[in-house]
């Protein structure tokens, strides 16, 4: 049987090892999926012996996505773009591939929810890497993005990282009140890709970009309502989605890379909802 992991720290809140044993029940393959916590400055040790001693495949949630990309032999094109890596996989002559599944989900649930379009203008908050590793899907898609985040640099090192492509912009969060009082920019979506909802926190930002046509989206997931949807909906948004989406359906290219065979999401996500959230 082989066996698969979820790294991460914090870990406990993962839903992950219940998505993959959906997925392996729906696919009648047999396989062992379990969540590792890791200690920071202990994934290279731990990630390593998990391989060693029979170790298959792994996902890797924060903080590192990045740790996880410096760690492979060879990477997918999404991974390469990213720079972050979500998904590992053990190749020939025990190589470790890298993957990065996160954006493709991400886009996936969000054109099943109706939440985007080809020419969407979004807001994304935070520059660390759950946002490094969505933006390239969804620029790809037709998208424009604008990132803003608590530290300028940060966000600036992330416009640096996509080469100032086309179509992804840098602004001071401090800034987002003067764009939207002067009428100058109007959004479409706003994505959270902040820890803040794992910290049961808002991100400091204007209540004003805020309007009853915005799609808001957490890319954090909770048997309850997040802060930042919560906060969304007090400021008059009527759109709101968490990630559970979206952690399904790049849960699903991580299957279908280890296994090469895709599950089918809708299924699972309304047995996931009904059983388990």
């Amino acid at each position: 049987m082989k066996m698969f992991a979820i790294f991460g720290n914090p870990i406990k809140h993962s839903k992950s090892p219940i998505i993959h044993k959906l997925f392996a029940k729906q696919l009648n393959i047999l396989q062992q999926y379990k969540k590792i916590y890791v200690p920071i400055n202990k994934f290279n040790n731990i990630v390593n012996y998990f391989f060693k001693h029979g170790g298959f495949g792994a996902n890797i949630t924060i903080p590192f996505k990045k740790d996880a990309y410096d760690i492979c032999d060879f990477l997918t094109e999404r991974g390469i773009k990213s720079g972050v890596v979500n998904t590992l996989k053990i190749i020939e002559n025990n190589k470790i591939l890298g993957d990065n599944t996160d954006g493709i989900g991400l886009l996936k649930d969000l054109q099943k929810i109706n939440f985007i379009h080809k020419n969407s203008n979004i807001l994304l908050l935070g520059a660390g890497g759950a946002a490094k590793g969505i933006i390239y899907p969804l620029i790809n898609f037709g998208c424009k993005i604008t990132i803003t985040n608590r530290t300028y640099k940060n966000s600036c090192n992330l416009l640096k990282h996509f080469n100032n492509i086309k179509h992804i912009d840098v602004l001071k969060i401090e800034d987002i009140n003067n764009i939207i009082n002067k009428k100058k920019i109007n959004y479409d979506l706003i994505i959270n890709a902040t820890s803040s909802s794992i910290k049961g926190e808002i991100p400091n930002i204007s209540s004003n970009i805020i309007h009853s046509n915005i799609f808001c989206y957490d890319l954090f997931y909770d048997s309850s309502i997040t802060p930042f949807l919560k906060w969304c909906l007090h400021h008059g948004a009527k759109k709101i989605s968490d990630g559970i989406g979206m952690l399904i359906e790049q849960a699903a290219y991580s299957f279908f890379l280890w296994h090469g065979i895709m599950p089918n999401t809708t299924l699972i996500l309304k047995e996931f909802k009904k059983k388990y959230s």
